[in-house]
């Protein structure tokens, strides 16, 4: 919840520039409709945009100190779930809280430990702090990334936003694409952490602190998992996992706002909506709870059982609503009403999105925020506890690649002979493999079959989770709607990295999770196969997709017709257009899903006016 922008320059005098951080700052008003803060110094200059999801308006906005040496403000978006025990410790270390806010509680834990008090904290938060007794600033992310951050660095300064908007509004920022980046725009799922297809524009890393001063940018790692025997059995394993789901949960709900949660049927949604609903009810046995699930009109008539998909989310849905108890609303859509909100989904993202996917998403959140402020999800559990088909399958996992690319057709692949000249798309696969391969925490003695496992969870908790989370966040603030992410949560994460695989799996997919939340899940639940996120399958979306790919591609008025093989991508349009094509393909989704970052690469550079090398 919440935006924030800023602009720090040590070369000129930001006084007078008032009337752009104004700018930057009303282009975060859909991230916090309720509150709008500006600050400005000679230096430095923080704009701020609160969303009260809870509580009062005054207590999102931000913080600050007067001291001899210099002011010390603090904005923040998003949220501290551990606020009680962080009050306490700055007390114990003899602070003093002049409101229960979450920025006045940031800044005095940074005047008590300086930048490193971002290791104390459980939340989903992004914060920024100017630190005027020794000009720093200082850029901190939460340890999985659920809030945004970017920044542009520029000789003397530095520009920041919650979303890459706030740094368009500043005219010290041109949007112009960096060529060498068209793998992750065509495969977003291989970006690494803090890259952008816009040239200078990086997003701060998740667990990361970046520290400005005159000298330039520093980083620090906060956070990292940690590789180590696991000594528990399946049932105190199963046990400690629930434990700490419980936890969670509690310490994401809010009280005295209506309180929504998406709800599919599956074991993600509804393990986290049934213990929503335990913990409102412990308090308050009248409370409810809101639940929301999506399909779509065309289903009866195309849709298709795949392996990610085995079948529809809705009766499923219905019946875990019935069993937990909760209010439950299902959202139908058209393809028409896909292709009306498409602009609005890059809108929200300010860079090349997913189509359909983001479409529908964008639709459930619009359609939870007309009757909730807050709303918790299941997402990241597929990651955490192993839940895709590709887990399963030793001759995927024992590819020396991504597993979750499959071996199909990539669009990078039909990149023009100039550029090809420029970029090997083959070899950045590889290079981005093998950086990820080199992060991950290894454990001594531990058999190849598990260690391999360990470095398949590593890479999914890597590009692919990243996706799944900005698709979330972009969508729910696009509507001032404020999303928890209950499986993200640190403790659970660094838990479960260590349990081996053969007790993450006993049982079947998501084993594990099934055996720590049985007791409050309906049979429809624990006993249905893994089904992804649904996306659309109806041929008029379809053709859309295919014409619209077959214009960039093969129109001499493309502009960017340049940038492909013609003939061999057109070659790849036909074979989609005749379902012809073979091969595992990335997410599961049909073919002409294949098209979808194509197409939103042209519109987002169209709309966005970015310029071209």
């Amino acid at each position: 919840m919440s935006g924030v922008v800023g602009w720090i320059d040590f070369r000129r005098d930001l006084g007078e520039q008032g009337r752009i951080l104004h700018s930057m700052t009303e282009a975060m008003r859909f991230r916090g409709p309720d509150t709008e803060d500006v600050w400005l110094s000679t230096r430095a200059g923080i704009g701020h945009r609160g969303l009260a999801a809870s509580g009062s308006a005054e207590d999102v906005r931000p913080a600050r100190a007067e001291t001899g040496r210099g002011t010390v403000y603090v904005a923040h978006a998003g949220e501290v779930y551990n606020r009680d025990e962080l009050r306490r410790d700055i007390e114990a270390a003899g602070g003093e809280l002049r409101n229960g806010s979450t920025a006045e509680a940031l800044l005095q834990a940074f005047l008590l430990w300086g930048a490193e008090f971002a290791d104390r904290l459980n939340g989903a938060l992004a914060f920024a702090i100017w630190d005027g007794r020794n000009h720093r600033l200082h850029l901190g992310r939460d340890r999985m990334g659920v809030k945004p951050l970017y920044y542009y660095e520029y000789p003397g300064g530095i520009l920041f936003a919650s979303e890459p908007k706030g740094i368009i509004a500043n005219p010290r920022f041109e949007a112009r694409l960096d060529v060498s980046k068209l793998p992750i725009v065509l495969q977003p799922r291989l970006s690494l952490p803090g890259e952008t297809p816009l040239k200078g524009l990086n997003e701060v890393p998740p667990a990361h602190v970046l520290t400005y001063t005159q000298t330039g940018l520093a980083r620090r790692r906060y956070w990292e998992l940690v590789s180590e025997p696991h000594h528990d059995s399946f049932e105190r394993t199963a046990y400690r996992v629930r434990e700490l789901l419980d936890d969670t949960v509690s310490r994401q709900l809010v009280t005295g706002v209506p309180l929504g949660a998406m709800l599919s049927g599956g074991i993600d949604s509804t393990s986290v909506a049934a213990l929503a609903m335990r913990a409102l009810r412990k308090d308050d046995p009248s409370s409810e709870l809101e639940t929301f699930c999506v399909q779509f009109e065309s289903d009866p008539a195309h849709f298709v059982s795949t392996e990610l998909r085995p079948d529809i989310d809705a009766p499923y849905a219905a019946a875990a609503a019935e069993f937990i108890g909760t209010r439950h609303t299902t959202l139908t859509a058209a393809v028409q009403d896909l292709l009306d909100v498409i602009p609005a989904t890059r809108r929200a993202r300010d860079l090349p999105g997913w189509g359909q996917f983001d479409a529908s998403m964008y639709l459930i959140f619009d359609q939870i925020r007309r009757n909730c402020s807050v709303a918790l999800t299941g997402e990241a559990a597929d990651e955490v506890f192993g839940g895709y088909p590709y887990f399963f399958k030793q001759d995927v996992v024992g590819r020396d690649t991504f597993p979750w690319l499959g071996d199909g057709p990539r669009l990078s692949r039909f990149l023009s002979p100039g550029l090809m000249a420029e970029i090997d798309p083959e070899e950045d696969e590889r290079a981005r493999y093998s950086e990820l391969l080199g992060n991950v925490p290894r454990l001594a003695g531990e058999s190849p079959e598990d260690a391999r496992l360990r470095e398949v969870f590593y890479l999914g908790l890597s590009g692919p989770l990243a996706v799944i989370l900005d698709r979330k966040e972009r969508m729910s603030m696009a509507h001032g709607l404020d999303v928890r992410v209950p499986f993200c949560d640190h403790r659970l994460i660094e838990y479960v990295w260590n349990v081996p695989w053969e007790l993450k799996s006993r049982g079947g997919v998501k084993g594990l999770l099934k055996a720590a939340m049985a007791d409050v899940l309906p049979a429809s639940t624990v006993n249905r196969k893994k089904s992804a996120y649904p996306h659309v399958q109806n041929p008029v979306y379809d053709q859309e997709l295919i014409r619209e790919a077959s214009w960039i591609v093969n129109d001499k008025a493309s502009p960017l017709s340049w940038m492909f093989d013609g003939e061999g991508l057109g070659g790849l349009i036909q074979q989609i257009s005749a379902n012809a094509v073979r091969g595992e393909l990335p997410g599961g989704s049909n073919q002409a899903a294949l098209l979808i970052q194509l197409v939103e690469m042209r519109n987002w550079m169209d709309e966005y006016q970015v310029a071209l090398p």
